[in-house]
């Protein structure tokens, strides 16, 4: 089990790792209106997505369905198919 196995997944921690992945600062608005964008819109691209997908699995070992990341995938889209994935996987945070 993966370090952060034990971690929940909530909206700050993926959106860290959203900006990490195409280099954005903290400060940055994924909380506001922004959340309901998709996020390709928003200038993530398909690896962009795949970079925050393996290391979601990498440190919370959870794996991410392959529908979680799509064109229309937005910040609350992908945290409610996280908590689905860790509900079906039977984890507890």
């Amino acid at each position: 089990m993966p370090a952060g196995a034990t971690r929940g997944i909530d909206r700050e921690t993926l959106t860290r790792l959203l900006l990490e992945a195409i280099g954005l600062e903290e400060d940055a608005d994924l909380q506001g209106d922004d959340a309901d964008t998709p996020l390709l819109e928003l200038g993530y691209d398909s690896l962009a997505l795949l970079q925050v997908v393996g290391r979601i699995e990498a440190e919370f070992g959870l794996l991410v369905p392959d529908t979680a990341i799509n064109d229309s995938a937005t910040l609350g889209s992908l945290l409610a198919s996280l908590q689905n994935a860790r509900q079906a996987e039977g984890m507890v945070w």
